[in-house]
């Protein structure tokens, strides 16, 4: 499923879209899709709006539950009834598809408790400087004794000295 989606072209759905709900925006049927496709076509081009893209998903998405609450209120002739439902039909794949866009983008769903693929819960994260790790088990009190560094097992080795140049004066081969 994960494949179908990335394969799909999100400017090309938004684009089938917006057509479609053109074509039935002169007859009886839901309003909101045209201008929907329209705000997802402009947020779809720029590529440093994530949060209109964000904006743009989740109208999608909410607009399929007002899709069928309209058509089941609403009468249709059965062509634009068609065409509705098509148009119904088309909102499931783009809404994946741009769900995808915005992970691609780095975008992360923190309302909704989605970060990236991440769904196994909350991150365990600890104090920045080891006050929880290494012996110390917490802050240190103003009174208590500072104990100082330990020594170094082994003394440091002296570097050997330098050679003297053989020849002073001349040029040196590297």
């Amino acid at each position: 499923m994960a494949d179908f989606v990335q394969a799909l072209d999100p400017s090309k759905l938004v684009l089938v879209g917006a057509a479609l709900s053109f074509v039935t925006s002169a007859f009886s049927a839901p309003v909101y899709n045209l201008p929907i496709f329209l705000f997802g076509m402009y947020a779809q081009e720029a590529s440093e709006a994530i949060q209109s893209l964000k904006a743009f998903t989740f109208l999608l998405a909410g607009s399929m539950f007002y899709d069928i609450i309209w058509m089941v209120n609403n009468s249709q002739h059965w062509l634009i009834k068609v065409i509705t439902i098509l148009l119904l039909l088309l909102k499931i794949p783009t809404t994946f598809s741009f769900v995808s866009a915005l992970q691609q983008r780095g975008a992360q769903f923190s309302g909704l408790g989605i970060r990236g693929n991440d769904l196994s819960g909350a991150t365990v994260w600890s104090m920045p400087g080891g006050f929880t790790s290494g012996g110390r088990e917490g802050y240190q009190n103003v009174d208590s004794p500072v104990d100082g560094p330990k020594p170094l097992s082994v003394p440091p080795t002296q570097p050997p000295p330098a050679p003297a140049p053989s020849n002073p004066g001349a040029y040196q081969t590297v």
